[in-house]
């Protein structure tokens, strides 16, 4: 996968369907997750050095069901971040009278954990395979990083439309984040949704 190149629900290149715009215009979802695979990984010591591929193709694993609830849309209060803000953007972007929020789950991978991304689209396909509903809006999306994987997530910060929150515990990643324009959440943020 290249930079830019995002697999599609579940895992699969380059799809696109209702709702899966490059991250702009009318179907952008009102909340984007975009996760520091690596630092996420890394805030649990959980023998995630032995296997770092393997221990992306589990985070994932776990993402992909907040996904499935986040295209059918979150409460918006379990989205505020530690600041206090809400998730609720202008009109139009999501967010329902119900309080629901819709959110995109944005996963990136770099080094060693790029060896994940075959396994997870297996995986996604053998998963995609028993949904009721091609194009189904609820997987991850996995972005490749091919060199620095906080340059991507700050690109990916700037890009989308909506409510962006950057999860990570790396200072310097959460600065750059907050620069481009994205709220910052840590990992025990992300686990408390999952």
């Amino acid at each position: 996968m290249t930079a830019g190149d995002e697999a599609g629900p579940g895992g699969s290149r380059g799809e696109r369907g209702p709702g899966k715009d490059a991250g702009t215009g009318a179907d952008a979802p009102a909340v984007t997750i975009i996760v520091d695979g690596a630092n996420v990984v890394g805030s649990r010591p959980d023998g995630w050095w032995r296997d770092r591929a393997g221990a992306a193709v589990r985070l994932h694993d776990e993402l992909a069901k907040l996904a499935a609830r986040g295209a059918a849309g979150i409460p918006a209060e379990f989205l505020a971040t530690a600041d206090g803000d809400q998730p609720s953007g202008p009109p139009g972007l999501g967010g329902d009278p119900s309080g629901l929020v819709q959110v995109r789950v944005i996963l990136v991978l770099e080094g060693a954990a790029r060896a994940a991304e075959p396994r997870i689209a297996e995986r996604a396909r053998t998963a995609e395979s028993g949904r009721v509903r091609a194009g189904d809006a609820g997987g991850v999306h996995v972005v490749s990083a091919p060199g620095s994987g906080d340059d991507e997530i700050v690109r990916l910060a700037r890009s989308r439309a909506g409510r962006r929150i950057v999860v990570t515990a790396d200072r310097e990643l959460r600065r750059r984040s907050l620069a481009a324009g994205a709220q910052v959440a840590g990992p025990s943020w992300l686990y408390a949704l999952l």
